[in-house]
């Protein structure tokens, strides 16, 4: 993610806005996926902020994992947890709900063991350049898929950077892959400490449109509209949404 938030704020934030909401965050990764089309050797997270969640579903089905993120502090902490290193944030709720929803079997313990298996690399990204990754960069390119979380719309100040950074991602990712797009809806601000951070508001149709506009066809688009109980006065967000799309053959 690209905001300036201080790691244990951040995080702070996390643990005590969304383990209510984690359900909503994390049930739509394996239903978007759950057809099967959505695999293949490399994937990349893009601005993947000090979290994990996101990745949970996903890593069982790609084996070189690629996590990105704007900002150090976080890329510091997504290291705390692969190594395992004392004060690393606990995501074990977010696990074992997704072990729930995928109704495998599977401990939330094989689960976090497979992710840190799978992440090969963590990677700085800036979305608002025509090269995210720079040039030369470690991550196996073009990627299969792509899975970005509150990333796009939390760090552009209007429509048209929030398009030009879906463009810029876009060239990451090869013919006929996939994206996996989750968002917030008509959010305006969150808070980050005692910093009120602005946020572009995007509706369903403007995230139909910005992906049209940067070659995918969507295979899947559903929100979610954030019950009354999880709005916490963190942030002024009306939903989620959980995009599938996949990129254009030629695109």
């Amino acid at each position: 993610m690209g905001s300036v938030t201080p790691r244990l704020t951040y995080l702070g934030s996390e643990s005590r806005q969304n383990q209510s909401s984690t359900g909503i965050r994390c049930s739509a990764l394996p239903v978007l996926r759950a057809q099967g089309e959505v695999s293949g050797r490399a994937l990349i997270d893009i601005g993947s902020g000090p979290t994990i969640y996101q990745l949970l579903s996903a890593c069982a089905h790609f084996e070189d994992i690629t996590m990105t993120d704007f900002l150090e502090v976080n890329r510091q902490e997504l290291g705390l947890w692969l190594r395992e290193e004392p004060g690393a944030f606990d995501w074990s709720v977010y696990s074992q709900h997704v072990c729930l929803i995928e109704g495998k079997g599977e401990s939330c313990q094989e689960k976090e063991r497979q992710l840190r298996a799978r992440v090969k690399r963590i990677l700085p990204i800036d979305v608002h350049q025509p090269q995210p990754l720079g040039t030369g960069s470690l991550a196996p390119l073009p990627a299969d898929a792509l899975v970005s979380a509150f990333c796009l719309e939390a760090v552009s100040p209007d429509l048209a950077s929030f398009q030009r950074a879906l463009d810029h991602i876009t060239t990451l990712l090869r013919s006929g892959g996939h994206l996996l797009l989750i968002g917030a809806l008509e959010e305006s601000w969150y808070l980050a400490g005692e910093a009120r951070l602005a946020v572009v508001p995007v509706c369903e149709e403007e995230v139909r449109e910005a992906l049209a506009r940067s070659g995918y066809e969507v295979r899947d688009l559903r929100t979610y509209v954030m019950p009354a109980h999880l709005r916490t006065g963190v942030d002024d967000v009306k939903g989620i949404f959980f995009a599938w799309a996949q990129k254009k053959v030629g695109v």
